[in-house]
């Protein structure tokens, strides 16, 4: 199967808002926690807070709020702007998903039945300018 991958890069900034910090907006609105969003999605709770930070910085305001711990453990929310920041970006990743649909199929229909899957590695970000 195919997919596409969307990453919308806000300049000058340098962040971006691709697939892997949608889902950890995701999974902070569904778990309540960076510490819980982190671990479920393999990632470390210090790069899940850098992020947040980043894009906090670039839009110069809050995507979470964080309330501390306490009997209740505390926990994490999206702010207005965070779930915004995700709404879009679904909308964006569906209707350019539905625009390449046709392309998507061909594509797909040419690759290889018993090709192997490739080694994913991260990727490198462009030197700034």
């Amino acid at each position: 199967m195919t997919h596409l991958s969307i990453r919308i890069d806000f300049e000058p900034s340098g962040s971006a808002l691709g697939p892997g910090m949608a889902q950890l907006l995701q999974r902070i609105s569904e778990l309540g926690s960076i510490r819980r969003a982190a671990a479920s999605m393999g990632m470390s709770y210090r790069k899940a807070w850098l992020l947040i930070q980043e894009m906090q910085k670039t839009f110069d305001s809050p995507v979470v709020t964080a309330e501390t711990g306490g009997v209740a453990g505390g926990g994490t929310q999206l702010t207005e702007l965070g779930r915004s920041l995700l709404k879009i970006y679904r909308s964006v990743e569906s209707r350019a998903a539905g625009a390449a649909k046709a392309d998507l199929d061909i594509l797909s229909a040419m690759i290889r039945a018993n090709a192997a899957p490739r080694r994913v590695e991260r990727r490198k970000r462009a030197p700034k300018s």
